[in-house]
């Protein structure tokens, strides 16, 4: 199980997550988790343009073996020079992971392909492909309902998205299964919500409180259950067949070897009842400062 584990680098480059108090994860664990990882059969790394550091960082460990999926930052809208701009963000990357092609690269404002130049950009994506930059071609989304007005325009090879006990939006949508039968290959993230499932309740954060009978319910159910929320969440993500990389980030050596020894047991189907489409809750982009 744990080769289908991605392993993020958000916080390789930038301090990230609403549980993370240890700040950006310094250049030796950074490398400790890497070599961890590969020692236990991943492949695949996750990083975006939009993530501080992280890319160089990558680089200077040395990633030639790994798939690595990376992502464009969003279009300025003062670029005129659309694939110029594209080819140029691409060999920025590749050149800082110090890799001669990318595995994925994704958009992270999928939205832009719905606009003016959004022809113009996907035929870019495709050049970057055709000229072996790339081998996948994709978008990274935010709310599966992104895919009603993407998926039939746009033919895409990798599809990464939130997934997780509270969000199930892309498997009540439908949309796994669309994309799966599709050929079209899945990465999920935030399985962990950015750190919020993992929290005690004594720590959850005072602006969370507005929830507290779903807390109640997923408190409950992991005592009747006895399993840790990292065990839930991870094997919850793991129990879709139709997901090709589950994403996991880290910040020391300690949480990925907890992760992955969570995820040697078959998974508890958590109940619906855990469910919510709650957008303030489930998306982070939504959370208000604290």
């Amino acid at each position: 199980m744990s080769q289908r584990l991605a392993l993020g680098t958000v916080q390789f480059g930038l301090p990230y997550g609403v549980a993370n108090r240890s700040g950006l994860v310094g250049p030796d664990a950074v490398r400790s988790i890497v070599n961890q990882a590969a020692a236990a059969g991943c492949d695949t790394l996750d990083t975006a343009i939009a993530y501080g550091a992280s890319e160089q960082c990558l680089g200077e460990i040395g990633v030639g073996r790994w798939r690595v999926v990376s992502k464009l930052p969003p279009l300025p809208d003062s670029e005129t020079d659309v694939d110029a701009w594209v080819q140029r963000s691409v060999l920025g990357s590749l050149q800082r992971l110090k890799v001669a092609r990318l595995y994925g690269l994704l958009l992270h404002r999928s939205e832009q392909l719905l606009g003016s130049r959004g022809s113009a950009l996907y035929r870019a994506l495709v050049a970057v492909k055709e000229r072996g930059h790339a081998e996948k071609i994709g978008v990274s989304i935010y709310d599966p309902a992104e895919l009603d007005a993407i998926g039939p325009r746009f033919e895409l090879g990798l599809v990464q998205t939130p997934f997780n006990i509270f969000d199930r939006r892309i498997a009540l949508s439908g949309w796994l299964a669309r994309l799966h039968d599709a050929g079209v290959e899945i990465h999920v993230r935030s399985i962990f919500l950015q750190g919020l499932l993992l929290m005690e309740p004594a720590i959850r954060p005072e602006r969370f409180s507005g929830w507290a009978p779903l807390w109640r319910r997923w408190d409950d159910w992991l005592a009747a259950k006895e399993l840790t929320p990292l065990e839930a969440c991870v094997r919850f993500a793991l129990s879709r067949s139709e997901v090709e990389r589950v994403v996991v980030g880290v910040d020391s050596p300690q949480q990925l070897q907890q992760i992955l020894a969570s995820t040697g047991t078959a998974s508890t189907m958590p109940p619906e009842t855990l469910v919510s489409d709650d957008l303030n809750l489930i998306n982070p982009s939504r959370w208000s400062t604290p």
